[in-house]
């Protein structure tokens, strides 16, 4: 009988341990399954569904939304967009703001969203990380982001490097482009100059001259590196010098051509032979020197520089 009992409590304790092993896993199988439930996504009224006004891209390609919006059109939204639920009933993107954009152009009622609960905060940062890592922002408004994230969170170049998957370099690279004018950084977000081009015009700290040499690099479609010659020319020109043996009247000329021009002109060579250089910097300077040869040509020279 003393057997018995003794294997009755080793039974019971045997029995005792399977039941909370059990629990156990039943509790992280209902976890899970929480989980898992908690990111299924939700077919969302389109019309319930609106924009992050923390959203880092500001411009959305009119050409590829249209693209977009046709395959939706055809195979549905294959990516469920993340939101959050605000206080007004009504659902905020976090990431997918362009598959919403084009479900809205495909005519679609509803869409696919997963739900997260987010503080603001997260809101925030999760909004701007995800888009950087996603690499399709224009390099104005990638540079704008990492701004915002490191003003907003007090983070380091090395700590934006570490959560946006970049080198410390590119990052600072990138912020550079915040340091010049808007009509340039405008020519950047448009992509009529690259990044590349626009970091060379970094050191040009004249704002007249920063947006000419831009204006050119675009018009001649100039590689970077002929684009980095072009703007050292312009920081470091060689010097042109006159020769002793021009005469006054020479120089005399040199001084009315520059007053009739209004840019700078140089005379290689003497009275007997040389060569005379007229500079512009734009095409509004050539047009204009253009013009005042026209002119030339319908005067008679003595009347042009009088």
């Amino acid at each position: 009988m003393a057997i018995k009992k003794g294997l009755g409590k080793g039974l019971s304790a045997l029995l005792g341990d399977v039941e909370q092993e059990f629990s156990a896993r039943e509790e992280k199988q209902n976890e899970l399954e929480r989980t898992q439930s908690s990111e299924t996504p939700h077919e969302i009224p389109i019309t319930q569904i609106e924009p992050n006004i923390n959203q880092p891209r500001k411009v959305f390609d009119e050409v590829a939304l249209t693209e977009l919006a046709n395959s939706i059109r055809i195979h549905g939204v294959i990516s469920p967009i993340i939101v959050v639920k605000r206080d007004n009933g009504k659902y905020m993107i976090i990431a997918g703001e362009r598959r919403w954009r084009a479900s809205k152009r495909a005519g679609l009622m509803t869409m696919p969203a997963i739900v997260r609960d987010y503080t603001p905060q997260q809101i925030k940062e999760i909004s701007l990380i995800e888009n950087l890592q996603r690499e399709d922002l224009n390099p104005i408004e990638t540079a704008a982001a990492i701004k915002q994230l490191m003003d907003d969170y007090s983070y380091t170049q090395e700590q934006v490097a570490d959560r946006i998957g970049k080198s410390r370099p590119a990052v600072a690279n990138t912020l550079r482009l915040l340091t010049l004018t808007a009509p340039v950084m405008q020519m950047v977000s448009d992509g009529r100059l690259s990044a590349g081009h626009a970091r060379c015009l970094v050191v040009v700290t004249d704002p007249d001259a920063q947006l000419d040499l831009a204006k050119r690099g675009a018009n001649e479609k100039a590689t970077v590196r002929d684009f980095e010659k072009m703007v050292k020319n312009y920081l470091n020109p060689k010097p042109i010098k006159a020769k002793a043996d021009q005469s006054l009247e020479l120089k005399d000329m040199v001084s009315r051509l520059q007053r009739v021009f209004a840019t700078k002109v140089h005379a290689l060579g003497n009275d007997n032979k040389g060569r005379i250089y007229i500079d512009y910097y734009t095409r509004d300077d050539l047009d204009r020197i253009i013009e005042s040869l026209e002119i030339l040509e319908k005067n008679k020279p003595e009347d042009f520089f009088n």
